[in-house]
């Protein structure tokens, strides 16, 4: 489907705003072109005084002809700009709600896709959609959409009075017009893979700028500086061609519309003003000839500039489309979760592969529910991943995830997610307060339920210690507090939504044996009433939990309480006397 028709598709809800604004752009363009046939009858006013075409039409008198110009002129002008108001603010009107209504839809698309899925998009490259491309579609409908339709009612509409009063000139006048328009589609089809090749550079540059901020730390603790200013310089170098490839085809459309233009307005001085000697045309239809001539060739020199606005948007439109696009998972709802959910998970038979390369083979396990499960194994082992599929994060090769009984891939995703709290090993935090984290997604935060899960995960005492308590603001991404912070705000934030599942992905492996206990108290106190999903490199973590399952290499090799794995001697007391300073 051409990029043109997508973008009038997601425009089909204000039909009746492009169809205003079109009306108003032709009714504006009908006022702007009146003024030349005034002047033209002015001039003839003053040269044939009452053998004029007004005295012809009941008016004789000279001054009472200049009186009636100067009312038309008065009239046609304050229409001009009434109808310029009203179409300028149709389509700009149009082009903030058509802005937000596609961002806001790509957004939302980007939301329902598996953060695989958004991984290997590159962040980068969709933030370079969301914004620039976005914004360059509504540049487009802005101005463009507007200049198009005038460029082609000021074609038709002078070419109508040319032919009116002289056929002969009218040809001669008109012929570069279409010469004009095969010139500019010429362009564009060579503007096209040009400007394609652009913004994808510009997705690179976006995509090492974002992932240089993020990293600036690391960068500057390995001085790494020199380094990646070079990496953003070959980035931006290559986005430098390209755009410097589309602009030596862009740069060249004006001249050769000007060159066009100079030829008909030639024909109409030279061949028009050889009639207006001989007789056979008069002279105000003459100086209103010369005057529509430049009125219609000389707005065609901004087809050099619609041409580039028009083809940015043309592949601004194709990249947002692409990323709407992208398939969403299966959601096909055929089960509901039982009220209350008690919260038993089984995992039966998973198979699952990142890229063909298999992670998981033939795992079996359950966690019943008000039961603690600790997963632990060497990195890579396929623990995160048992919880991604939980989660409906990735999807299982073979084999089923269950939720009291029901298969997660024929529940409604968010009904499933409602039901299980989840802390990450790197926890997200929004640029917001304490208050609003702990309460994240919810308008209106209950306070009291806050304080209670921010000192049922033990974050109470250090929030009370900031200046602003629970107002104080965390930064972006969370980073004005520590890692030990952050986690227990993000443990807080699963126990404030009160799940009968809570699964924590290595949320201890990064932080201090303080903090640690902290969050193994924690647990201790959240464990009470709900399935505890605990994935965990530090044995200390999980050494409570009711049953404990080692992983090598996806499949499931050991598993047991702490004592029982103690007992048997193989790979989880191996780990054990490791991290304790037995030996391996």
């Amino acid at each position: 489907m051409h990029p043109l028709k997508r973008l009038l598709n997601h425009a089909q809800q204000w039909r009746g705003q492009i169809g205003a604004g079109a009306l108003f752009s032709v009714l504006n363009k009908f006022f702007d072109v009146l003024p030349e046939l005034l002047i033209g009858v002015a001039v003839d006013v003053v040269v044939n005084r009452r053998e004029s075409f007004l005295a012809r039409v009941g008016l004789s008198d000279p001054t009472q002809q200049l009186i009636v110009l100067t009312l038309l002129t008065v009239a046609v002008w304050g229409c001009e700009s009434l109808t310029e108001y009203c179409a300028n603010l149709k389509w700009r009107n149009l082009a903030q709600n058509l802005q937000h209504a596609l961002r806001l839809e790509t957004y939302g698309h980007l939301q329902r896709l598996q953060p695989a899925v958004l991984t290997r998009l590159r962040t980068g490259r969709v933030m370079a959609v969301l914004n620039e491309d976005i914004n360059q579609i509504e540049r487009f409908v802005n101005n463009g959409a507007h200049d198009l339709i005038q460029v082609a009612c000021s074609s038709l509409m002078v070419g109508a009075v040319f032919f009116a009063l002289t056929p002969s000139l009218a040809v001669l006048a008109l012929l570069p017009v279409p010469l004009i328009l095969l010139g500019a589609f010429w362009f564009l089809r060579r503007l096209a893979p040009r400007y394609a090749a652009a913004r994808e550079a510009a997705s690179g540059v976006s995509h090492r700028l974002n992932n240089n901020l993020l990293g600036m730390p690391t960068i500057q603790a390995y001085t790494a500086e020199t380094f990646e200013a070079q990496q953003l310089m070959h980035s931006s170098e290559q986005y430098r061609a390209r755009n410097s490839d589309a602009i030596r085809v862009a740069a060249a459309i004006t001249p050769v519309i000007r060159i066009a233009i100079l030829a008909g307005f030639v024909a109409t001085l030279l061949y028009g003003g050889r009639l207006a000697l001989s007789g056979e045309l008069g002279v105000g239809s003459y100086s209103a000839l010369v005057y529509l001539t430049q009125r219609l060739l000389w707005p065609l020199t901004r087809l050099a500039d619609m041409t580039d606005l028009y083809q940015r948007a043309m592949t601004s439109v194709q990249r947002v489309d692409d990323l709407l696009q992208v398939p969403l998972p299966p959601s096909d709802v055929t089960a509901s979760l039982p009220e209350p959910v008690r919260g038993a998970v089984s995992f039966e038979h998973i198979e699952f592969a990142y890229d063909e390369i298999p992670v998981l083979h033939d795992v079996d396990l359950e966690a019943p529910a008000g039961q603690t499960l600790g997963l632990v194994g060497a990195t890579g082992s396929g623990k995160s991943t048992l919880l991604k599929l939980l989660l409906r994060f990735e999807t299982p090769s073979a084999g089923r995830v269950c939720v009291d009984g029901e298969d997660v891939q024929a529940l409604d995703v968010k009904a499933l997610r409602r039901a299980i709290g989840y802390v990450a090993q790197d926890p997200f935090l929004t640029d917001g307060s304490l208050l609003e984290n702990i309460a994240y997604g919810e308008p209106e935060p209950d306070l009291e339920r806050v304080r209670a899960a921010a000192r049922a995960a033990e974050a109470h005492a250090f929030i009370e210690a900031l200046p602003d308590g629970y107002e104080a603001q965390v930064g972006e991404r969370g980073l004005q507090l520590s890692g030990g912070q952050r986690q227990r705000v993000a443990l807080a934030r699963a126990l404030y939504r009160d799940p009968p599942i809570l699964v924590l992905d290595e949320a201890t492996s990064a932080v201090d044996n303080e903090t640690e206990a902290a969050i193994q108290r924690s647990l201790e106190r959240a464990a009470k009433d709900r399935t505890l999903i605990v994935v965990a490199h530090r044995l200390s973590t999980v050494r409570h939990a009711d049953r404990i399952l080692v992983l090598d290499a996806g499949r499931i090799v050991e598993q047991g309480t702490h004592e029982e794995l103690l007992q048997r001697a193989g790979a989880y007391a191996a780990l054990w006397r490791l991290q304790t300073g037995g030996g391996a």
